[in-house]
């Protein structure tokens, strides 16, 4: 094979791999992973949800997000939330540009925080 071609299809393989990673994710799920957002941030920063799309893994979605904190630049930022198989809306994993949330850290964010009023207060809006 010639150079130029295996460039080609190295390029058009790429360009299929982050074809993968777009789309429009599950509403139900974007929302419960919009609503961990302000989690991921220093108290005092405001979350702006940049975009929302599907993950890089099965049963996930990416969202790019700004935290913003008075005086200074909006610092661009990503989670990534994980949904298991045994239902479309139980977040399995979150992890963010900072790196996974725990264990214990992410069993207290489900069942102590994801459904409450406080966190629907607290969602940033769709991007």
């Amino acid at each position: 094979m010639r150079p130029g071609r295996r460039a080609r299809l190295a390029g058009l393989a790429a360009l299929l791999g982050l074809g993968a990673c777009s789309g429009t994710p599950d509403a139900e799920q974007a929302r419960i992973c919009r609503r961990a957002l302000p989690t991921l941030v220093p108290a005092g920063s405001r979350v702006a949800v940049l975009r929302e799309a599907t993950g890089p893994q099965e049963r996930s979605i990416r969202i790019d997000f700004s935290q913003e904190r008075e005086g200074r630049s909006p610092l661009p930022r990503y989670a990534v939330c994980q949904f298991s198989g045994l239902s479309r809306t139980d977040l399995s994993g979150l992890a963010s540009d900072r790196g996974p949330v725990g264990g214990a850290a992410l069993y207290l964010l489900k069942h102590y925080y994801l459904d409450t009023p406080d966190a629907a207060l607290a969602e940033p809006g769709a991007g």
